[in-house]
């Protein structure tokens, strides 16, 4: 069909298109801008901790190896304290191990192949070859091991020709480093961990809270543009996920290893437990926009319950992030679990098609995994899905009941027979005698 606007209309309407484009891409740029100025904010006091903890570890190593590993300068002892501190969040203590193993390493092949080879330019490369083959061999993959067994064997085959007894010194001062930055964190300066985990966590929680309200209003609408600006907001939620893992693995490790914090390993596997479900709950609410999409392009019949269920979702992530920081009951969170499935459960029962049948079976999904974030087993959480959605459904179509009509006892052959023989003789004493006259009087 031709066009048959002006082209001064034709030149308005592509510089409208290309304003909307760009007002889009600059609301784009400012949300990530905010959400990457909030990460800072939110990490700057674990910056500071951290900070606190590697100098102090470094001025307590040097000052140990000073005073009790004799004379040197003992520069590794330090160092290795801030490397186990700085360099390994969330796994000093297995880190510091790697750390000891990679210096031993480096020390058996650096003076293994120095007294073999002998020393040189090409013999310190073919000894730093052979340590970085043989760490990477033992760990599989590149860490504290591989770097201390290069450096090690980089100092043995350098510096071990012109200053004799380097071995020991270097491995007495990766024990003290070590274990210094382990005191440090667990007895000294022992961080937070629900504090760590909750800022962590905080970005997620919020994303998930207010996309879910966007689609229910999306769905509410049947706005398809709205529900795909949701998709691609929860799709840059990677960098949080990755910040959240790692903050899981720096709580588990402090309050296993810090008696300080001790008390809270109770309130750290749930809020872990929580954080778990919490991503299978983001990767699920992915889909569900997805399925709101097609369903709203296609123009596929959407029962208000699916809005008023995503809505009850949201709701329900908000409430759980505030059982996790203050170690709720979560009777609340549940019940509003419950709500969404039975919504859900209306919305199948009212008619959906293909995209919208995805709907409901995310919701679902969703509900399910949100109870198992409070502590339900998978069985019971499924169970509870179940009930409240058949619930659902039941309200809008309520079961048909069967009246069952009592049967009438059979009767059995003597019963017959005797049946039989009384109106035999109940018809003769009407006939009279046989003789057909009256009785003689």
């Amino acid at each position: 069909m031709a066009d048959d606007r002006s082209p001064a209309d034709r030149d308005r309407m592509r510089l409208g298109e290309a304003a909307e484009r760009g007002g889009q891409v600059v609301e784009r740029v400012r949300h990530r801008s905010g959400r990457a100025s909030r990460v800072r904010v939110r990490q700057l006091e674990v910056t500071v901790v951290i900070a606190v903890q590697s100098g102090l570890a470094a001025a307590l190593a040097a000052l140990i190896a000073k005073n009790f590993l004799g004379p040197g300068a003992h520069v590794f002892a330090p160092a290795a304290a801030v490397g186990t501190i700085a360099t390994a969040i969330g796994q000093r203590a297995r880190r510091t191990f790697e750390l000891l193993a990679g210096v031993a390493l480096g020390i058996v092949i650096g003076d293994g192949l120095r007294f073999l080879v002998g020393s040189g330019p090409w013999q310190t490369g073919v000894v730093v070859a052979l340590a970085i083959a043989s760490a990477l061999l033992v760990a599989g993959k590149g860490g504290p091991l591989v770097g201390q067994a290069g450096g090690t064997a980089v100092l043995i085959a350098t510096l071990a020709p012109t200053n004799s007894g380097l071995e020991v010194p270097r491995i007495f001062d990766a024990l003290v480093g070590g274990l210094v930055g382990l005191v440090v964190v667990a007895l000294l300066v022992p961080v937070n961990p629900m504090r760590v985990l909750d800022r962590a966590a905080a970005p997620i929680f919020t994303v998930l809270t207010e996309q879910l309200a966007e689609l229910a209003e999306a769905l509410r609408e049947r706005d398809a543009d709205r529900a795909i600006r949701v998709l691609g907001r929860l799709r840059g939620t990677d960098d949080d996920l990755g910040r959240l893992h790692d903050a899981l693995s720096g709580a588990e490790e402090v309050v296993t290893i810090a008696p300080a914090r001790w008390h809270r390993r109770q309130q750290y596997h749930r809020y872990a437990r929580s954080a778990d479900h919490l991503e299978r709950l983001l990767l699920v609410t992915r889909a569900m926009s997805r399925s709101s999409t097609t369903a709203l392009q296609y123009d596929e019949p959407i029962p208000p319950e699916l809005s008023d269920a995503m809505q009850r979702l949201g709701q329900a992530v908000a409430e759980m992030r505030t059982d996790c920081r203050f170690d709720n009951d979560p009777g609340r969170t549940r019940e509003l679990v419950e709500q969404c499935a039975e919504l859900a459960g209306r919305a199948a029962a009212k008619g959906v098609r293909s995209f919208g049948d995805a709907l409901v079976t995310g919701l679902r999904t969703a509900s399910s995994d949100l109870l198992r974030a409070t502590g339900c087993e998978p069985d019971d959480a499924n169970r509870i899905v179940r009930r409240a959605a058949g619930a659902g459904e039941a309200a809008i179509h309520p079961p048909v009941r069967l009246h069952l009509h009592r049967a009438r006892p059979t009767r059995t052959a003597g019963a017959r027979r005797r049946s039989h023989l009384e109106a035999r003789q109940r018809h003769e004493a009407r006939a009279g005698p046989p003789g057909g006259g009256r009785p003689a009087r």
